[in-house]
């Protein structure tokens, strides 16, 4: 008899589905009608991008919320997480994608400022550490946005505001950083993503992102320019780094904010690293006989990066059997080897019909957990 009894759930949320939270509470429900005593520890994980506060509120942070510019201007709630003196801030609660309206792109002018201001409510808040989880964003603005909530100023030939969003980067002429809120210089200020591109060119935030957030090739090739424009008028009013950083990994992060966000002295990781530390994912995996990851597309992109891939990683490390749920299965046994998973059980293996996966995820998902239970638990 196997004597596995202790069981930990580090599963991303199912995208449009199910949170990371209703994941575990899902999971463990299905393990335990198996097992009914069965000890299981759940830390919802999230890799910086849109889930990421509700992950660390799940870990014992404090939720806030803050009233800010949404991508268009609209104000909106956004909400931080708080513990101690160290924040979690997701870009997407206030500058993503689900800030716009329904079928509305705007990947022109939607601006980061409101992103810029959450930053601002954490430092009011007492934060000396913010982790800064960017993905999922609305904007191609390089960052633009949020620097100027901060106190950067951006001038056109006439001295005024140039236009939000990476669009009015073009008419700018005069980048002013010296008005940047000085607690900024004493905060450690870390850029949690799991993107790795430049600001600009083939592999910059225009070009690979832009068509997601509604950009037409003219658009790419106009925000490619804007932010090339953007990036040398930085340098004109910073000095070279500024030119370093629209080349380093993590520049192009959510439409470039990852480039802003380097300016303002960022340390660029991986974000599920950067989320597993935060958590206490490590005392929590010493503590583990079975981990159990997942997330709704295990797929190449998975493998990048994503939470499960790290998740795996660190368990394999630690000598810890991994599984992971999820539901859409895109990769080969071997694959999954290779990233530390030793089997993936996604939701189509116990409903065939995709349709009923994605609306009834929660009751499926239980009956795939009976199923790891009755392979890996008696």
């Amino acid at each position: 008899m196997n004597e596995t009894r202790r069981v930990l759930i580090a599963a991303d949320k199912f995208k449009g589905s199910l949170t990371a939270v209703q994941v575990a509470e899902r999971v463990t429900a299905g393990l335990r009608r198996v097992v009914p005593g069965l000890e299981v520890e759940a830390l919802p994980v999230a890799d910086g991008g849109d889930g990421t506060v509700d992950a660390a509120v799940a870990a014992g942070f404090e939720r806030r919320e803050v009233r800010v510019a949404g991508p268009l201007g609209q104000e909106v709630t956004a909400a931080f997480a708080l513990r101690g003196d160290t924040a979690v801030v997701e870009m997407a609660e206030a500058s993503g994608l689900q800030r716009l309206p329904a079928g509305v792109f705007a990947p022109l002018i939607a601006s980061t400022y409101g992103s810029g201001e959450v930053l601002r409510a954490a430092l009011d808040a007492g934060a000396r550490t913010i982790v800064f989880g960017v993905g999922g964003s609305a904007t191609t603005d390089g960052g633009a946005g949020m620097l100027s909530a901060l106190g950067a100023r951006f001038l056109d030939e006439d001295g005024e505001p140039v236009p939000p969003g990476g669009g009015g980067l073009a008419e700018l002429a005069r980048a002013d950083l010296s008005g940047l809120d000085p607690r900024l210089s004493s905060v450690e200020l870390v850029l949690a993503s799991d993107v790795d591109n430049p600001l600009t060119g083939p592999k910059g935030a225009p070009a690979v992102y832009g068509p997601q957030k509604g950009a037409s090739p003219d658009d790419v090739e106009t925000l490619d320019a804007a932010l090339a424009h953007f990036a040398k008028a930085l340098e004109a009013a910073v000095g070279p780094r500024a030119a370093e950083y629209a080349a380093a990994p993590g520049a192009g992060a959510a439409g470039g904010i990852g480039y802003g966000a380097l300016l303002l002295g960022a340390r660029f990781r991986p974000g599920i690293e950067v989320m597993l530390d935060v958590l206490g994912f490590a005392p929590a995996l010493e503590r583990a006989d079975l981990v159990i990851t997942g997330e709704g597309s295990l797929d190449e992109q998975t493998l990048h990066g994503k939470a499960p891939a790290g998740v795996a990683a660190a368990a394999r490390a630690a000598g810890k059997d991994v599984v992971a749920v999820c539901g859409r299965l895109a990769l080969p046994e071997e694959a999954l080897l290779r990233a530390g998973i030793g089997r993936a059980y996604p939701l189509t293996s116990v409903e065939p019909d995709v349709a009923k996966c994605i609306a009834d995820a929660g009751p499926i998902l239980e009956r795939v957990a009976v199923q790891i239970a009755e392979d890996h638990l008696v």
